[in-house]
C-alpha cells in the first residue's frame, strides 16, 4: 500500500488500506483515513487531518505553513473530510492563530489542478473548482458552488450557496447564494437556473429567486428595503430564507453588485 520510495514520518497515523505513491512524503502529525489514495510527488505537512476515501493526485502540496507574515510557526490544523477528489499541484495551507486555527475543506467537492486554497478558509461540501483559481485567506465557499476557472477570490470573501462564478472572475466582495456572477470585478447575471433545475428545484422556488433578485439588483432598492420585500414573499415560501439569513450576516465587504 505504501511505495517503497514514500517517505512516511514516524508519527503519521495512516490506516491500514491507505495507499501512498512513489517519492510521496507524509510529514509529522499528519492523520489519513481509511481508502484515500495518494498519487506521485506528494508533500503533506502537519499538522493535517485527511478522511475517507480520498483521491490526491499526483504533485499537490498539502498542510504547508501559511503564506501569512503574522504566522510564527503555532500548530495550526488543515483538515481535508470525506470523498474528495483533488488534482494536480494544487496548494492547501493551514490556518492562523489570528484566523482561529484550521483551514477546513469538506466532503465530496470535486478540486481540479492549480488551486490554491489559503490559510483560514472555510470550503463546504459538494463543491466544484475549475483549474487555477485562487481563494486568498479567510474565504468561505457554501455548499453547492461552482467556481469557474482561474476565479480570483478576495480574503474574507463568502461565496453563497449554489452559485456559479463564470471563468476569470475576481471577486472582491460577497456573491449571494443561487445567483451567478462573472467579469473583474466580478458583477451579477441572474440566477444560477440551469444548476437550480439540476438540484431539485421546482419552478416555485425558482420564481421566489427571480423576485429576489429583482428586488435586490433592479430596483434601484437599498438592501434595507430589499430584505423587507424577500421577508414578505417569505410569507408566501421558503425559497428566499438563505438569501435573507446570507444579507444580515454579509461580511463588512458587502455584496456583488
Amino acid at each position: 500500500m505504501i511505495h517503497e520510495s514514500a517517505s512516511v514520518d514516524s508519527t503519521a497515523r495512516l490506516a491500514k488500506n491507505v495507499r501512498i505513491g512513489p517519492y510521496t512524503i507524509i510529514g509529522p502529525n499528519v492523520e489519513i483515513d481509511a481508502g484515500t489514495w495518494i498519487g506521485s510527488h506528494c508533500v503533506i505537512n502537519g499538522p493535517t487531518i485527511i478522511g475517507r476515501n480520498n483521491q490526491i493526485h499526483p504533485f499537490n502540496s498539502i498542510g504547508g505553513m501559511p503564506q501569512d507574515k503574522k504566522y510564527g510557526g503555532e500548530d495550526t490544523l488543515l483538515t481535508i473530510g470525506n470523498g474528495n477528489v483533488i488534482r494536480e499541484y494544487c496548494t492547501f495551507n493551514r490556518g492562523t492563530v489570528q484566523g482561529g486555527g484550521t483551514t477546513k475543506i469538506g466532503d465530496d467537492n470535486w478540486i481540479m489542478a492549480y488551486v490554491h486554497i489559503a490559510h483560514d478558509c472555510q470550503v463546504g461540501n459538494d463543491i466544484v473548482i475549475a483549474n487555477g483559481t485562487s481563494l486568498a485567506g479567510h474565504v468561505t465557499i457554501e455548499d453547492h458552488v461552482i467556481l469557474g476557472g482561474f476565479t480570483l477570490i478576495h480574503q474574507f470573501c463568502t461565496i453563497g450557496a449554489y452559485s456559479f462564478t463564470g471563468a476569470t472572475s475576481a471577486i472582491s466582495k460577497d456573491v449571494l447564494p443561487y445567483i451567478m456572477v462573472a467579469g473583474n470585478y466580478a458583477k451579477p447575471y441572474g440566477i444560477n437556473v440551469v444548476g437550480l433545475k439540476r438540484r431539485g428545484f421546482d419552478e416555485f422556488s425558482l420564481k421566489q429567486l427571480r423576485r429576489a433578485y429583482k428586488s435586490i439588483y433592479m430596483r434601484g432598492n437599498t438592501l434595507e428595503k430589499a430584505l423587507l420585500e424577500l421577508e414578505d414573499m417569505k410569507k408566501e415560501g421558503d425559497g428566499v430564507s438563505r438569501i435573507i439569513d446570507f444579507l444580515r450576516r454579509s461580511s463588512s465587504r458587502g455584496i456583488a453588485r
